[in-house]
This record gives structure tokens, C-alpha cells and sequence, in this order.
């Protein structure tokens, strides 16, 4: 390139600080921001944040608090799992359909449908906490529905 061609730098780069010529109205336009190339352009939208053992960088939008595995199981060090942790209800729920269907049977208690996977545990007393074995019943989801639903149905007052 000829030498009278050449334009002299005017700005520098943002990120890598390399000087550059960008025409006046782009640098205004800009609000004196000026990249020499999109791979800079690319680094200064990066939002990073530190791991919180090592610090090292990582990408925000990730949202992870460590940079890979040996920073997160030193960071896992001392928690105590299982310890005063509240019963699982799914895990006692499944506890609970086991010995409804061990001492009821296998059987919809209304209707009698005899698929024992889909059976759901109902409390005749609608009180979730009562897990006595007396106030459960297993029912299908048929009769299910029927026993919350159907009394408040809209279709009531459309078919009189």
C-alpha cells in the first residue's frame, strides 16, 4: 500500500489497547469505543465471573460457581449429605402405596380395576398429612378424578 494511502491512528482499541484509525463519526457514534477487530469487539462483551476456589474466569452466562470438576469437590468438602435432611416425600409416598397394596390388595377399591401401577393412594378425609391406614384408600384414576372433580364440574350447569 502506497504511503500516502496510510492513515494515521487515531483511537486505540478498548480491549487490546493496539492503536487504530476509525473515522470521527464512529468513534462518536460508538461513545469512544473502538475495537481493532470483532475478536476484541467479542472479548469486551464477555461477562465473566470468578470460580469461588480458584478465581479464574467463567462465563457468566453459564451460571456456575466453579471451573470444573476438582474446584467444585473442593468446594463440596464438609457438606454433610443425608444429615437432618427432611423425609423425601416422593420416596415415602412409594413407601406408603407398597403397604396399601401389600394389605388391601391390587385392586380399585370402588370400581374394581385391576392395573395395581396406575392405583393412586386417595385419603378419604382429604387431609394429606393423615397417613393412617385407615384413612387411605388406593383407587384408580378414573374414580380418583370422580371423587374431586366431578362435583364441581362446569359441565353441570350446561347439561340440566
Amino acid at each position: 500500500m502506497p504511503e500516502n494511502y496510510k492513515r494515521n491512528p487515531n483511537t486505540r482499541c478498548v480491549t487490546c489497547d493496539k492503536l487504530i484509525y476509525k473515522r470521527p463519526s464512529q468513534i462518536q457514534e460508538n461513545g469512544g469505543r473502538a475495537f481493532c477487530s470483532t475478536i476484541c469487539y467479542g472479548i469486551s462483551c464477555r461477562k465473566e465471573s470468578p470460580c469461588i476456589v480458584c478465581g479464574k474466569p467463567i462465563l457468566a452466562s453459564l451460571h456456575k460457581k466453579t471451573c470444573g470438576r476438582s474446584c467444585a469437590n473442593i468446594n463440596r468438602v464438609g457438606i454433610k449429605y443425608k444429615i437432618n435432611r427432611p423425609r423425601d416425600k416422593v420416596k415415602s409416598q412409594r413407601a406408603l402405596k407398597i403397604r396399601l397394596l401389600n394389605k388391601i390388595g391390587k385392586n380399585c377399591e370402588r370400581c374394581g380395576y385391576n392395573k395395581y401401577e396406575i392405583l393412586q393412594v386417595h385419603h378419604k378425609d382429604r387431609d394429606i398429612d393423615n397417613n393412617s391406614l385407615d384413612n387411605l384408600e388406593l383407587i384408580c384414576p378414573n374414580c380418583h378424578y370422580e371423587e374431586h372433580y366431578l362435583e364441581k364440574s362446569w359441565l353441570k350447569n350446561v347439561f340440566k
